[in-house]
């Protein structure tokens, strides 16, 4: 991967994308990291997700970040955690209250690499599901789905394109057209086991 945060940088972004919401909600505000490692201040990419726990069982409540490394992980895990939690069209705005049900997760990303292959049905021997995120992408048309989301659905490598495909708003079989790209990456997870709860590093 190239790239390695330590358990306790992944436990301050966590804790810094849920400090982000919270003082959102609270004041209006946001807020602005104080954080100096070398690590933290790399351009990186991110997403937030957040899930809301119900009747034992985890619900998406809010996913957004930014795909590629634009800007510092600090400032970037501050700014998709707000999108997060109040700019995910799926989703009406998250409330204060509801934050004590919420498990706040980032997952820091490798730069996108496009997935060369001779011929379409190549695609999926080269994606580790469990391991590769992928991006597939058509003019303006762009869908992500992160690592962990085949593996929390079960899906195999095929499947994992068809969705993600459908997340571009294009048809499910796309990834067979030449003009489609595909794209894979790599993340770095960390999630809280509960609200608010001890924060873990996500392994499949």
């Amino acid at each position: 991967m190239g790239f390695e945060l330590s358990d306790d940088e992944g436990a301050f972004l966590v804790k810094l994308a849920r400090r982000a919401i919270e003082e959102k909600l609270k004041t209006g505000r946001s807020i602005k990291p104080e954080y100096f490692s070398g690590n933290l201040r790399e351009h990186r990419g991110v997403f937030v997700t957040l899930n809301k726990i119900i009747n034992s069982s985890h619900q998406l409540r809010g996913c957004i970040g930014l795909p590629t490394p634009v800007i510092p992980l600090d400032e970037a895990v501050v700014e998709s955690a707000i999108n997060a939690a109040f700019k995910d069209p799926r989703f009406n705005p998250v409330t204060l209250d509801e934050m004590d049900s919420i498990i706040v997760e980032v997952s820091v990303l490798t730069p996108p690499q496009v997935i060369q292959v001779d011929k379409p049905e190549d695609y999926s021997r080269k994606i580790e599901v469990g391991k590769d995120g992928l991006i597939v992408s058509k003019g303006p048309r762009k869908g992500l789905l992160l690592p962990q989301v085949a593996v929390e659905w079960g899906w195999d490598a095929e499947e994992f394109l068809t969705q993600c495909c459908l997340k571009a708003w294009l048809p499910p079989d796309a990834w067979f057209e030449k003009d489609v790209e595909v794209s894979m990456f790599q993340a770095i997870i960390f999630s809280e086991e509960e609200p608010r709860g001890c924060i873990k590093r996500v392994i499949f």
